[in-house]
């Protein structure tokens, strides 16, 4: 994805992996080979792994900067986190801050981290680890959580303490940053900035998980939004009742995922999801009934 303006707004994709394949049936629980089938002349090995059917997806953070303020939105898995349940995961050594400062972004420099939600593969690099204690990376950042979002996850690892919540990352990647002060929660349809030239607010996005979030950006007259986990996947375009194994509500997910594409479908809006590969970028267009996606 190259560079994007929105206005006075100037984003960035910032790679952790880039593709990573995932078995079909665990990412989508009611996939089925007609569906790949019926999108194999959009969607190639970029996208389904040939022979296996296998869905790739990429983990990247969007980088979000004006003159005034840099923010960061989603930060992935991060280095060194024990995730054994899921290897992929596991233990990673991802040149991720080095790639963020080849953005001219040091950890220091980051004003606002948003969370989409508070998932494993979204919150990583909250945290790094620095002389075995787990410490925010982004030392003068707030970091914008969901309130309902955050307060279902602390019940759960209340009522659980020995069960890890989210693969261990609510402990290990959300808590510390609460600790350090450096949390704020917010309501799911919280502004953050609201002028002519750079806009930016979350709106709810109920489903995927119970405080789930996408995030708008408006610029003068360029409008893009960052889907979080509404779409896991380019084929959830053409075939939206595809349901994520880790959605919270699956019938919520799939309202809140086909609004949205009604929402873009044939506008000059861009789609920014979360785990959408190289060149990652895009907008919706409908194609009969459903939709496609065209990337840029």
């Amino acid at each position: 994805m190259e560079t994007l303006k929105i206005g006075s707004m100037r984003i960035d994709r910032l790679v952790e992996i880039a593709s990573l394949p995932f078995e079909r049936d665990w990412l989508f629980a009611n996939v089925d080979d007609e569906v790949i089938a019926a999108n194999s002349d959009w969607l190639d090995e970029r996208y389904i792994e040939p022979g296996t059917g296998r869905m790739i997806l990429s983990h990247h953070s969007y980088v979000v900067r004006t003159e005034r303020w840099t923010a960061l939105v989603d930060t992935c898995c991060g280095n060194h986190k024990p995730r054994p349940r899921v290897p992929v995961w596991n233990q990673l050594n991802q040149p991720y801050l080095e790639k963020l400062q080849a953005l001219g972004v040091r950890p220091e420099d980051v004003d606002f981290v948003m969370c989409t939600h508070l998932h494993v593969d979204h919150v990583g690099w909250n945290t790094r680890l620095i002389d075995g204690r787990w410490v925010p990376t982004f030392p003068n950042a707030r970091y914008l959580m969901g309130r309902t979002e955050y307060r279902h996850w602390e019940q759960a690892h209340a009522a659980t303490p020995n069960n890890p919540v989210n693969h261990g990352s609510f402990a290990d990647s959300v808590l510390p940053v609460v600790a350090a002060g450096q949390a704020e929660f917010v309501e799911t349809d919280h502004l953050l900035f609201d002028d002519r030239n750079a806009m930016m607010h979350f709106e709810p996005a109920p489903g995927h998980t119970i405080g789930n979030m996408q995030i708008h950006l408006n610029g003068r007259h360029d409008h893009a939004v960052m889907s979080g986990d509404i779409i896991h996947h380019p084929i959830q375009c053409a075939a939206p009742w595809l349901s994520n194994a880790a959605d919270f509500d699956r019938e919520a997910a799939r309202t809140t995922r086909i609004k949205l594409l009604e929402r873009l479908a044939d506008t000059p809006s861009i789609l920014l999801a979360a785990h959408f590969p190289a060149p990652t970028a895009g907008r919706v267009v409908s194609k009969g009934s459903a939709f496609r996606f065209v990337f840029l």
